[in-house]
């Protein structure tokens, strides 16, 4: 990002997210270079539902369709202009009423976790006259690989438990306002390790392949999931996965004879892979001070801009950089570097949880600097308690070649409501 951090906070107001479609686009091309060429691949709107990302995500070469579950995601991905009918919509708790609106709006294809939820899905989709897509997720009776956030392979919400299926299968294939098409996995997310990665794809392939020989379920499409990880608020690259596409194409030649010419339709997912690297947030010292041996950095941003994540018991390893309070100076290559020092870097809030980081190692700051936590273009904004002390919400800002092409805030809005 061309621009420096104090002409942007300036510009724009601090606490700032600032999004680079430029990376972003990078982001893509990589995932795809490492995926089968023939595979659809989804974007996971909730690691950023900002428009201009998904708008970018969805639009040019290796263009990705949208994976929403809720309808604020679905207004995101229908503003940035993804078609309604090729949009995923998910997660375990769909109402009545959210249906209704999906539905009403164009969409068709449904990941669904129960019978339940089948049901309710069929009922409003006869309720419009049309008939929905549906893709069972499957919840897989094991998962061996090692990652931060486990979603199956244990007791979840998440999806049908395969061992159930042979007992459930007429009848989830015989409700009305459905048409089953497929199945959906989604094992684990955030997994660095490419043996893990491609372990449990394998697994989804096979447990795929023995539904639809054993049980008899349609298999048009199969979406095996994510798990592509990022770099959370510190430095480095995303994860190169330099065996995936051989793996994954040695894994369907052998289970799904004919995927290459569109027997079936395979998909993956991806949030935080590809928004991950592509933001920053600029926060701004607003006070030092020293408690009985300890110094606390101020920012104006904390639980309530960035996550969460320490409201959440996770603090996050930060990793910053700092433009200095007088840009001039930090402009000067010949400028004296000041020395690090141990501090914790806290937040505006009245809490004592508001902490983004404890011991982390920085220069010598200033009130009015400027402090960048890079990689926070995923799980940032919408994932942070946003609403906390009713403090406004940061700033979003989205680059391209250097050149500010949005610029723009959520805001908070009471509503009446009706009864």
């Amino acid at each position: 990002m061309s621009r420096t951090s104090t002409e942007l906070t300036e510009r724009f107001g601090s606490p700032l997210y600032v999004y680079d479609l430029d990376r972003l686009r990078e982001a893509r091309r990589a995932l795809r270079a490492a995926l089968p060429p023939e595979f659809t691949l989804f974007y996971s709107l909730k690691a950023n539902p900002h428009p201009e990302l998904a708008r970018a995500l969805g639009e040019g070469e290796g263009a990705c369709r949208a994976e929403v579950s809720s309808t604020g995601e679905l207004a995101s991905a229908l503003r940035a202009g993804f078609p309604a009918a090729e949009i995923l919509y998910s997660g375990p708790g769909k109402t009545t009423g959210e249906l209704h609106e999906a539905i009403g709006c164009g969409v068709r294809q449904f990941s669904v976790e129960s019978l339940t939820d089948l049901r309710r899905v069929g009922a409003v989709a006869e309720a419009h006259d049309t008939v929905a897509d549906c893709l069972l997720r499957v919840n897989s009776e094991a998962g061996g690989a090692s990652t931060s956030i486990r979603m199956t392979g244990t007791p979840s919400q998440f999806g049908i438990d395969a061992e159930t299926l042979a007992d459930s299968a007429t009848d989830l294939l015989s409700v009305p306002g459905t048409r089953v098409v497929g199945a959906h996995f989604f094992p684990l997310s955030n997994s660095r390790d490419e043996e893990n990665l491609i372990s449990e794809f394998r697994q989804s392939i096979e447990t795929a392949a023995r539904l639809r020989d054993e049980l008899g379920l349609p298999m048009r499409f199969l979406d095996i999931g994510g798990g592509f990880a990022a770099p959370y608020a510190t430095p480095g690259p995303r994860p190169v996965y330099e065996k995936l596409r051989h793996e994954l194409e040695s894994a369907l030649d052998l289970h799904f004879p004919g995927w290459r010419e569109g027997s079936v339709e395979i998909a993956c997912e991806s949030g935080r892979y590809l928004v991950g690297g592509c933001g920053e947030l600029r926060t701004t010292v607003t006070n030092i001070k020293e408690s009985r041996g300890r110094k606390f950095v101020i920012l104006d941003a904390g639980i309530n801009t960035f996550g969460g994540m320490a409201g959440l018991g996770r603090l996050l390893p930060l990793a910053i950089d700092v433009d200095a309070a007088a840009p001039g100076d930090a402009a000067d290559p010949a400028a004296p570097v000041s020395p690090a020092e141990t501090v914790s870097l806290v937040g505006p809030l009245c809490t004592p949880g508001d902490v983004l980081g404890r011991n982390v190692r920085v220069p010598a700051l200033t009130e009015g600097d400027v402090v960048t936590i890079p990689n926070a273009g995923a799980y940032g904004v919408t994932a942070s308690l946003l609403h906390f002390l009713s403090r406004p919400a940061p700033g979003e800002v989205v680059v391209s070649g250097g050149e500010v092409v949005s610029a723009t805030r959520l805001d908070s809005v009471r509503s009446v409501l009706t009864g």
